[in-house]
């Protein structure tokens, strides 16, 4: 098939329960080599096939991958799993990973079909992966019996989501009225002092200031209290970010479930989503000073250092 890069063959147990019949966990049939590769271009729990190599031949336990959760629940030791075929396997969990191509969920088991009964060990899905992959073309191959889903089309249903867009309003908003009260707060303060920088300038022209040097002036005279505070915002933004990062799962705004085939989608600093509203200030502030000293260039030096004169 165009755009198919690499392909694996899974045989899925849903059913499969541990032997006391009271835990059931997914168990997922694959062939180590094609698997680990097809993990590795999706970046889904990557290993290596050989880490799936049973080890003391027929009769030792055989090597499985575990979610998190899984390995919590069996530990390091041998145990057995009931097939839906009514077939046992001792397994013992040899490596942990997170997420898995061929299982979605926080449970699961990925071991070597080898080590399967012929009925367990028979495929149930085809995994592929590669650029571009066209899923009419792949449907149509398909017939009309498998089904056939794209990660791409999944992801591509969350995008606009309700939940998702009302969140981004929410933040924008929130941001946007952020900005603003600090924008106003800005001006605010510069404007009190107007008065007085232009009078400052007005003196400093009749002993050779020139427009430049007043603008330079006014700016740098800006820059002592504007710079400490963009960095003091900039470092209590990257704190609060660490701090609440370890308790917000952003996958419950993306996704309808509590689990998701990409993984927990937790809390980050953005360095642009910080540095972008800090420089914005420090322009802002740069922008006032020079519009400042120009207007008061251009009411001539006379009548400001005249402000305030009685009659």
């Amino acid at each position: 098939m165009p755009g198919v890069r690499s392909e694996a063959e899974v045989s899925i147990a849903h059913q499969a329960k541990a032997a006391d019949g009271r835990q059931s966990v997914p168990v997922a049939g694959v062939r180590p080599d094609a698997y680990a590769a097809l993990a590795a271009r999706t970046g889904l729990g990557e290993f290596t096939g050989g880490e799936l190599a049973r080890r003391g031949g027929r009769d030792g336990p055989l090597p499985a991958l575990a979610s998190p959760v899984v390995a919590e629940r069996f530990g390091s030791a041998p145990f057995a799993v009931r097939m839906e075929d009514g077939s046992f396997v001792t397994l013992r969990i040899a490596l942990v990973r997170d997420r898995t191509p061929a299982v979605s969920g926080e449970e699961f088991l990925v071991v070597d079909r080898a080590g399967l009964s012929a009925e367990a060990a028979r495929p149930t899905a085809l995994l592929l992966s590669g650029d571009r992959l066209d899923a009419d073309a792949l449907r149509r191959h398909a017939g009309g019996g498998p089904s056939v889903q794209l990660r791409s089309e999944e992801r591509a249903r969350y995008v606009d989501s309700p939940l998702q867009s009302g969140a981004e309003r929410v933040y924008t908003a929130a941001v946007a009225a952020g900005a603003g009260y600090a924008a106003l707060a800005l001006l605010l303060s510069l404007a009190g002092a107007a008065p007085e920088r232009a009078a400052l300038l007005a003196r400093l022209r009749t002993m050779g200031l020139t427009p430049a040097q007043g603008r330079r002036l006014l700016v740098l005279e800006s820059l002592p209290q504007a710079v400490p505070a963009v960095a003091g915002g900039v470092l209590t933004g990257w704190a609060v970010v660490r701090l609440l990062s370890p308790g917000i799962d952003l996958t419950t705004i993306a996704l309808a479930g509590a689990s998701s085939p990409a993984g927990r989608a937790h809390l980050r600093a953005d360095p642009w989503s910080l540095a972008l509203p800090a420089l914005a200030v420090l322009v802002l502030t740069v922008a006032v000073g020079v519009g400042q000293a120009w207007w008061s260039g251009r009411r001539g030096a006379v009548p400001q250092l005249r402000a305030g004169d009685g009659p």
